[in-house]
């Protein structure tokens, strides 16, 4: 089956001026880099794109900016998800309006709704629009699992075509594969190889912003069937993987932190969040020579 929407999506930060405005220019170089450097789709206003700070016409304005500046050459998965069903709805009509393919909806975050309310949800969102639906399980921030049993409920309503697993239970995720049409996307960078392996359709990547050509190779390498090179790949960008994802900072910190770096836009963070410290930054910078050298 052909992924819904792409292979090789970067979870793509969101550009902020030096003030903390919006950064449109900078977010059309940063979506044209990546697209030139492997990446076949961009998901806007997620988690990594630091959605709680961003306001409903700056996530529209930033779809159709980077819908200009990639054209047909990428997919945009936009990212509509709030605790709000109605709003999660307002939003999704927004995105496709925009220019956005596909919408990425997370759990309501927050209320915590049950497993009932949780499917109702979803399938609410999906009867508001005409785009696809990639669900987007992710308890460690929301509070509220997807379960595997919902998954599978939901995957007859033909506007839900895939998830972006951040659930951490593989198993769980061989288990609605196996059952399902659902295109299943690793959200997590270190399950890339892995998930792909056992049939998922790709990535939704946050180390993606700085090392976009690798993690393509990584997939590229076992559709080739070069299932050793792969594996490889996959291991030589584990530190920095690590750095980004598990030293103690959010994806957008460290991810913005190595793209100033890089000299690619990126830009500050908003509070909450606060910029990394200049170590921090020279550190990924010392990893990512490492990795692009070897």
């Amino acid at each position: 089956m052909t992924p819904p929407f792409g292979r090789t999506l970067c979870a793509m930060v969101t550009p902020f001026s030096d003030s903390g405005a919006l950064d449109l220019d900078g977010a059309q170089r940063l979506a044209a880099h990546l697209v030139g450097n492997g990446c076949d789709g961009i998901v806007l206003s997620g988690t990594t794109g630091e959605s709680p700070t961003t306001t409903d016409s700056e996530k529209s304005a930033l779809i159709a900016a980077v819908r200009e500046a990639v054209a047909d050459r990428a997919s945009i998965v936009a990212d509509v998800g709030t605790p709000d069903t109605r709003h999660t709805a307002e939003l999704a009509r927004e995105a496709e309006k925009a220019g956005a393919d596909g919408l990425l909806v997370v759990a309501p975050y927050y209320s915590r709704p049950p497993q009932d309310a949780l499917e109702a949800h979803f399938r609410e969102i999906a009867d508001s629009t005409g785009l696809p639906l990639m669900l987007y399980d992710i308890p460690a921030r929301t509070g509220t699992r997807v379960e595997p049993e919902t998954l599978l409920r939901l995957a007859d309503h033909p506007g839900i075509v895939a998830v972006k697993d951040c659930s951490n239970d593989f198993l769980a995720a061989q288990k609605v594969l196996a059952r399902t049409d659902l295109a299943y996307y690793a959200g997590c960078d270190e399950h890339n190889l892995a998930l792909y392996a056992v049939g998922g359709a790709g990535y939704v990547s946050t180390v993606a912003n700085v090392i976009p050509d690798h993690l393509r190779a990584v997939l590229d390498a076992f559709d080739a069937g070069d299932t050793s090179r792969a594996a490889r790949l996959q291991q030589r960008a584990t530190p920095l993987i690590e750095a980004i994802m598990s030293a103690g900072l959010p994806g957008a910190v460290t991810a913005k932190a190595l793209l100033g770096a890089l000299h690619l836009p990126g830009g500050r963070v908003r509070a909450p969040l606060r910029p990394a410290d200049p170590g921090t930054a020279d550190g990924l910078l010392a990893l990512h020579r490492d990795l692009i050298s070897t």
